[in-house]
């Protein structure tokens, strides 16, 4: 609409498009009251391009939406300070770059900088309609509004589809062999991988917009999934992050509950007890006092005794005595440690069996054999592998084990008793060494087409 100055006359509201930004539509307040014209940017950065300095950001154009996204690049046209409403001053990168307003365009200056907390994500101020707008407070969308749907076909990905998911390994250790060979299964199928120091993210927890960053404040913010690695001693914490990217609609492949309860080995054999998964007789005391019966309660020794957060063979003694058993359940609740008592199966021979389960299917077995004078069988204890064909029954308890902890993916292990299979434990994440390299499988891969399979991915030559 045009007045008798030949000046458009505008509400107090608008949508605008930023065709260079590549931004079809944003919702600004107009507002004479404010000299300088912002815009909601993250991720700030600078770099240099043919000789000059340019800055990259990312807008997420529509209000209370964490989904949509534009990646943008510009020339720095200044670097200035910028005093807000509230009164706060700060220093802002201010690019030079063109905005539509119905059918009509120019260039206007426009600052960089978080307006998260604000009502509307871009701020329309007086120096950008000099000449060009006056405002009739009174009216809203004076060029026309925009319904969700339209809003929906605007940021709609175009036809062509991206080559591949982008997918983060939540982990500890980058150079570990199970991380590299997901990372490397992943690239192999058109995924962009990124690994994920559990230590080096954090997280801003609120009800409408959930956030984790990223060494000093990336938002990670556009991954389809998540492939939880985490490791015994960051439980606590990596299931945190892990739940913390579920409540942003990204995908773990192993959820942070399934991750807690597998690793509570008192709870997890209670639950596999419960679903009719036969195990070796345990005990649980929490006091010395009872160490006798507890003896007794699991058949004598010789015996096995866990500590409960223990992991790859650590924290298991055999206690081939009584009176030795006696003494390390006892040095143990001394320190007020956690321990289970289970009977030992001597017929197992220091053999057990990794079941290697994802998305509900036994897709690897091995049998683990322990070193001369060893009773585990661990890889990480020395142990060896060999390839082997699990009997119907063995199947049947690994795929139950996992099901009943929740778990995508998980390493089931059994042994070979007078009475039958009988499970010992389920990890949350199983290596990847030992089985690949004795079965020669592509197990990494195999985690992988699960998480295409669950987000509907196709691969695309």
């Amino acid at each position: 609409m045009v007045n008798q100055s030949n000046k458009l006359i505008t509400g107090s509201e608008e949508w605008c498009k930023f065709i260079d930004l590549s931004i079809p539509a944003i919702k600004a307040r107009v507002d004479s009251g404010a000299r300088t014209s912002a815009i909601h940017a993250l991720n700030i950065k600078t770099f240099q391009r043919n000789g000059s300095s340019w800055v990259s950001f990312d807008v997420y154009p529509l209000q209370d939406n964490r989904k949509t996204v534009i990646n943008c690049e510009a020339p720095i046209h200044d670097r200035r300070t910028v005093k807000s409403s509230s009164g706060n001053t700060e220093k802002r990168y201010v690019i030079k770059t063109s905005i539509a307003l119905g059918e009509q365009s120019w260039d206007i200056e426009l600052t960089l900088t978080n307006r998260d907390a604000m009502g509307y994500r871009m701020l329309l101020g007086r120096e950008a309609m000099k000449g060009r707008l006056l405002v009739d407070p009174e009216e809203s969308f004076m060029f026309g509004t925009l319904e969700d749907s339209e809003l929906l076909d605007l940021y709609r990905p175009k036809k062509s589809p991206k080559r591949g998911m982008k997918i983060g390994v939540l982990a500890s250790n980058p150079n570990l062999y199970s991380n590299r060979r997901i990372i490397e299964a992943g690239e192999e199928r058109g995924h962009e991988m990124v690994f994920l120091n559990i230590k080096h993210c954090y997280m801003k927890m609120d009800a409408d917009t959930p956030e984790v960053h990223y060494r000093g404040g990336n938002v990670l913010n556009d991954l389809d999934a998540v492939i939880p690695r985490i490791r015994p001693s960051v439980t606590f914490y990596g299931c945190a992050l892990a739940r913390q990217f579920e409540s942003m609609g990204v995908y773990c492949l192993n959820t942070a509950a399934a991750i807690t309860q597998s690793r509570d080995k008192l709870h997890s054999l209670q639950l596999l007890f419960e679903s009719g998964v036969e195990i070796p007789i345990t005990g649980f005391a929490n006091s010395p006092l009872e160490t006798a019966d507890l003896i007794n309660m699991v058949g004598g020794a010789p015996l096995i005794i866990k500590l409960l957060e223990g992991t790859q063979g650590r924290g298991v003694v055999l206690a081939e005595t009584k009176k030795a058993a006696e003494s390390v359940i006892n040095a143990f609740k001394s320190l007020r440690a956690d321990i289970l008592v289970q009977e030992f199966i001597k017929e197992a021979a220091g053999k057990d069996i990794r079941c290697f389960v994802v998305d509900g299917k036994v897709v690897a077995s091995i049998q683990r054999e322990a070193e001369p004078g060893e009773f585990r069988a661990n890889i990480h204890q020395g142990g060896t592998a060999s390839l082997i064909v699990p009997t119907a029954d063995e199947k049947r308890i690994a795929i139950k084990a996992a099901k009943c902890m929740g778990l995508k993916v998980a390493g089931v292990d059994i042994i070979r008793s007078a009475k039958g299979p009988l499970l010992l434990e389920v990890n949350s994440s199983p290596g990847l060494e030992g089985i690949e390299g004795a079965t020669g499988k592509n197990v990494a891969g195999m985690m992988i087409q699960a998480i295409e399979k669950k987000l509907k991915w196709k691969v695309t030559e």
